[in-house]
């Protein structure tokens, strides 16, 4: 099968056949741009999310596999979601199916344990923090419960709805403090982190650019705080160039306020160092696939 991911900024692809993880593809498409002023997924976005399906389909083999296509917070909140994926199926023939977060959040943990089965990493507890480019999920989970949070500020929705350094300063605080009042701590717990932001600053500490970023050497990088701290520095010293070639595409301004929110994280719930995690939606949703 083929797991789709249509995020709020990047289109995730892999194949899976129950047991090995085939191919995979991915590509920054922004879909939630402008998402905050028009309440609208924009035609541009929506040409942008169909060229990358389209140039998904020359490295993934989709006429042989069955396509599972979920889409998430970008879709969710936009007033035109029906007529954004009417156009997408027309054009791609791949229909997405709208979760909530909650459904996100589970996927996502599955994924999550999954992999830290895998790299035979068993927190007894953890806080999982899963920051996308229209939503942050927060799951505290140990042997007893899991209970999660969804927060509507992303790294695309945070950081184009705070245009002044000011504003994004209160843009940060409040997300801190909704974490802060709203996550289950666990005591002697990890914090595992997920999604793009974090393993983008873990590849960077790693030597890797964009080009060159091979999950095998991020999951499971231990990430310090302090290590978030330096990479935001020297990514800010950077033109936008230099810094594109580390971050990407279309994420060379957006990565700034990832980069805040994810040490936001760790201040809020006291952590000075995560687990990272590349996996995600895009796996979880391969793995249910086979589950059921």
């Amino acid at each position: 099968m083929i797991a789709i991911d249509l995020g709020s900024n990047t289109i995730r692809f892999i194949e899976f056949d129950g047991t090995v993880w085939g191919k995979s593809f991915e590509k920054i498409v922004r879909t939630a741009e402008s998402l905050h002023q028009t309440r609208l997924i924009g035609v541009q976005a929506i040409g942008r999310i169909i060229a990358a399906i389209e140039e998904a389909k020359i490295h993934l083999d989709f006429a042989a596999h069955t396509v599972v296509a979920y889409t998430t917070a970008a879709m969710r909140m936009a007033e035109n979601q029906t007529d954004a994926i009417d156009v997408i199926e027309a054009a791609t023939g791949i229909r997405f199916l709208i979760i909530d977060a909650q459904k996100e959040a589970s996927l996502t943990l599955k994924a999550v344990r999954y992999r830290l089965d895998k790299l035979g990493i068993e927190p007894s507890a953890f806080v999982m923090a899963d920051i996308g480019g229209g939503s942050t999920e927060l799951i505290s989970a140990d042997h007893e419960s899991v209970s999660s949070i969804s927060i509507n500020q992303g790294i695309v929705t945070l950081s184009e709805s705070a245009d002044t350094s000011g504003l994004l300063s209160e843009k940060i605080a409040a997300f801190k403090e909704r974490i802060v009042s709203d996550t289950r701590k666990i005591e002697n717990s990890s914090l595992v982190l997920t999604a793009g932001t974090p393993t983008t600053i873990a590849a960077y500490l790693n030597g890797m650019d964009y080009d060159h970023y091979d999950p095998r050497r991020i999951n499971g990088f231990v990430l310090t705080l302090e290590g978030c701290y330096r990479v935001y520095e020297q990514l800010l010293s950077m033109d936008e160039a230099t810094r594109r070639r580390y971050v990407g595409v279309g994420r060379e301004n957006l990565i700034m306020a990832g980069i805040l929110m994810v040490t936001a994280i760790y201040e809020a719930l006291g952590y000075t160092e995560a687990i990272i995690i590349d996996d995600g939606l895009r796996e979880g949703i391969a793995l249910d696939f086979f589950d059921r």
